[in-house]
C-alpha cells in the first residue's frame, strides 16, 4: 500500500475518540485502507453518514464488510443511495433513475443485472442494515447527518428533504456551538470543506478522490483512495 502523508501532526491515538466517515459509495479498497492506517479502538466510536451503495464497484462488499465491523462502536446514517435501493423495489428502470445514479454498479457488485425480482437476491441481512440506518446522530456538540439541517429546527422536525437531498451550497450555523459533520455533497477536488460550523467530508472517493475519515475533537483526519494511498491532515475549527 502506497502512502502519502501531508500536513502531518504526530498526534497519537485519541482517547475513546469519535471519528466520521464520508460517503464510501462501493469503494471498499478505500474504505479499508483507510481503516487500517486510522487503527480504532473498541472503545471509540465510528458514524458512517451513508451513502454505503453506488457508483463504486464494490457495494455489496461495503455491505457486508460494515454489517459485521466489530472493531469500534458504529454508528450507521441513511444515505439518499440507500433510500433510492429501497424505492427501486416498488418500481422500474421507466420509473426510477436509481440505475443511472448508480444503481448498476450495484446490481454488478451481487453479479446481477437488473429484473423485476432483483431485490429478492440481495441478502436479508443487507436490507436490514441500510432499514436500520438512523437519519441523524448527536454527540456533545457535533451533528452528525448525510447531507444537512435546517439552521434552527429541531432535529425531530427536520425534513427527509435537508437531511438525506438537499445540496450543500451555503450552510449557515445550525446552533450556537454545535457542529455539523454531514457528506453528499461530494468535494471534486479530494479536499474537506471546513465552514467552522460545517464539514463536509464527502471528498468524492468513488470519482477518483478520497475517502475522508475526521477524528472529531481534534479535527485530525485521514484519507485513503481506492490505490490504497493514504495521506492525513488537519482542521482547524473556527
Amino acid at each position: 500500500m502506497h502512502k502519502v502523508f501531508i500536513e502531518s501532526n504526530n498526534f497519537g491515538h485519541f482517547n475513546m475518540a469519535t471519528y466520521a466517515i464520508g460517503d464510501i459509495h462501493g469503494c471498499f479498497t478505500a474504505l479499508e485502507s483507510l481503516l487500517q492506517v486510522v487503527q480504532p479502538k473498541s472503545d471509540d466510536t465510528i458514524v458512517f453518514l451513508g451513502d454505503y451503495v453506488d457508483r463504486g464497484p464494490n457495494s455489496a462488499h461495503v455491505l457486508e464488510f460494515l454489517l459485521h465491523y466489530d472493531q469500534a462502536e458504529k454508528v450507521l446514517l441513511l444515505g439518499n443511495h440507500e433510500i433510492m435501493m429501497m424505492e427501486f423495489r416498488k418500481q422500474t428502470p421507466e420509473t426510477s433513475r436509481w440505475l443511472e445514479y448508480g444503481g448498476a454498479e450495484t446490481l454488478a457488485s451481487y453479479g446481477l443485472e437488473y429484473s423485476p425480482s432483483w431485490h429478492e437476491v440481495i441478502p436479508a441481512a443487507h436490507w436490514d442494515f441500510i432499514e436500520g440506518a438512523q437519519a441523524y446522530y448527536q454527540e456533545n456538540d457535533f451533528l452528525f447527518v448525510h447531507a444537512g439541517v435546517q439552521p434552527g429546527v429541531s432535529m425531530e422536525k427536520q425534513t427527509p428533504q435537508s437531511l438525506f437531498w438537499d445540496k450543500m451550497i451555503d450552510p449557515q450555523p445550525y446552533a450556537q456551538n454545535v457542529k455539523v459533520i454531514c457528506g453528499h455533497t461530494a468535494q471534486k477536488n479530494g479536499q474537506v470543506a471546513n465552514f467552522g460550523h460545517t464539514i463536509c467530508i464527502d471528498t468524492c472517493a468513488y470519482g477518483g478522490q478520497w475517502l475522508t475519515c475526521l477524528e472529531t475533537a481534534w479535527g485530525r483526519y485521514w484519507q485513503a483512495n481506492q490505490k490504497g494511498e493514504i495521506r492525513e491532515g488537519q482542521l482547524f475549527y473556527q
